[in-house]
């Protein structure tokens, strides 16, 4: 299940872009076999609202694209994939059936300007992020440029099978 909630002004959110971002993220989980319910909240905010959010969670004072706040531990740079056949997640991690892989907060404004900045639609930035985002939430980072490799291989991948292109 995927949440969503809007607080922003800036952008129009209705309901088929949220249908859409839906898809991507049922895309996405099952291409990285989550094979389980879940729950992601998805919060639309502008560049003040995500600034204010980078300063009181990261200390960071600027405004980005998206943060991403996973609520799973992955051990040793694994992905969900790579763990949950391992690992049973308990009560902590879930909501009723649920598990709960956590929340994403994207910046529309922010994507709208980067769409304008790379010369692609607004529609691949929003993808782009959220898929990002929810590799985030399966345990892919790219602070090491190894790392960071597999994750932008990744992305690339699965906006391609997507049909989503630059």
């Amino acid at each position: 299940m995927i949440y969503t909630d809007n607080r922003q002004e800036k952008l129009n959110v209705d309901e088929e872009f949220i249908n859409s971002l839906e898809k991507v993220c049922d895309f996405v989980l099952k291409k990285e076999e989550v094979n389980c319910r879940y729950q992601i909240s998805l919060l639309f905010v502008d560049n003040d609202g995500i600034r204010e959010i980078n300063r009181e969670t990261r200390n960071i004072d600027r405004a980005t694209d998206v943060l991403s706040f996973p609520m799973l531990d992955y051990p040793n740079k694994k992905f969900f994939k790579d763990v949950y056949m391992d690992y049973k997640f308990d009560e902590t991690f879930l909501d009723g059936d649920e598990l709960v892989l956590g929340d994403i907060v994207l910046s529309l404004e922010r994507a709208l300007e980067q769409s304008e900045e790379y010369n692609h639609s607004y529609k691949r930035e929003v993808s782009y992020l959220v898929v990002h985002s929810i590799l985030h939430l399966l345990g892919y980072d790219h602070m090491e440029e190894d790392d960071k490799l597999i994750m932008r291989k990744r992305e690339e991948e699965l906006l391609g099978e997507l049909n989503i292109s630059r």
